[in-house]
């Protein structure tokens, strides 16, 4: 399934304007042959805008969402997008998945919060294994610092995910991840992963770029650079059956030897 990733920063505070940046991207991601895009973690208002994240939330079938469901249909692209997702009271960090005719798939709430920021803007999701069946592939949902965690994605490969969407706010001076870390989880769990990232400067950040698709061999099947890109890539699922049976690490774990990691 060839899979576009928008590494982009939008225009932060303008919801509108980002969703125009989305259009534009969709229509050429699809006109390129992708089935999907990918755009980063808050891309629909932008990370660092403080009280403008509670401001600028919306539920999961508010008006953006009617909106990007649209973008999907007219193109015929899935897409899998990052916003404030607001439930009453609270406000979580959250993507959305919506299929190439604009029906709602799958919602993902972070559930592993970055820092004193997020932990003042959001609350944090409770389930850690969302996924949704896309053009014959299973598709699961993660936000950035998610992925960091090893249980987090293993919890995802033993669930029988094929491509995990990671929509980032990666930062300097932690690009470490998407070099290197990421390739090694996709490795790890044979899977594909497709980690996208935000970029430039941004309040008190600066974003990092390099978005990667990493397969399940650990190599990376297409890499940005640092500046704005929309990157093609495929997530094949005969390569992926073929690492699957010649890497033993799902196959050769022993659960029963892992209790301790589970314990307080």
């Amino acid at each position: 399934m060839r899979t576009a990733l928008l590494q982009s920063s939008g225009r932060p505070g303008s919801v509108a304007e980002n969703l125009k940046v989305l259009d534009e991207a969709a229509g050429r991601a699809a006109a390129a042959g992708a089935a999907l895009l990918v755009t980063p973690e808050m891309f629909l208002t932008g990370y660092a805008i403080g009280d403008g994240v509670a401001a600028l939330a919306e539920p999961a079938d508010g008006d953006s969402a009617d909106a990007v469901a649209e973008t999907a249909g007219r193109y015929g692209i899935a897409v899998a997008y990052g916003y404030p997702e607001r439930d009453g009271d609270t406000v979580h960090n959250s993507v959305q998945l919506v299929s190439a005719d604009g029906t709602r798939l799958a919602g993902y709430r972070k559930t592993h919060l970055f820092g004193a920021f997020e932990r003042e803007q959001f609350t944090p999701g409770r389930q850690p294994v969302v996924q949704a069946e896309l053009n014959g592939l299973t598709v699961g949902l993660m936000i950035c610092y998610d992925v960091e965690f090893p249980e987090n994605v293993r919890a995802h490969a033993l669930a029988g995910t094929d491509l995990l969407l990671v929509p980032t706010a990666q930062m300097h001076p932690f690009q470490f991840v998407a070099e290197s870390l990421v390739p090694v989880r996709a490795f790890e769990n044979q899977m594909y992963v497709a980690y996208v990232n935000r970029v430039g400067a941004e309040g008190e950040f600066e974003f990092v770029g390099l978005s990667v698709l990493a397969g399940p061999d650990g190599v990376a099947r297409a890499r940005a650079g640092r500046a704005e890109e929309l990157l093609l890539a495929d997530a094949d699922p005969a390569l992926l059956a073929a690492s699957r049976e010649a890497n033993p690490y799902l196959r050769d774990r022993r659960p029963g030897l892992y209790g301790d990691l589970v314990r307080p």
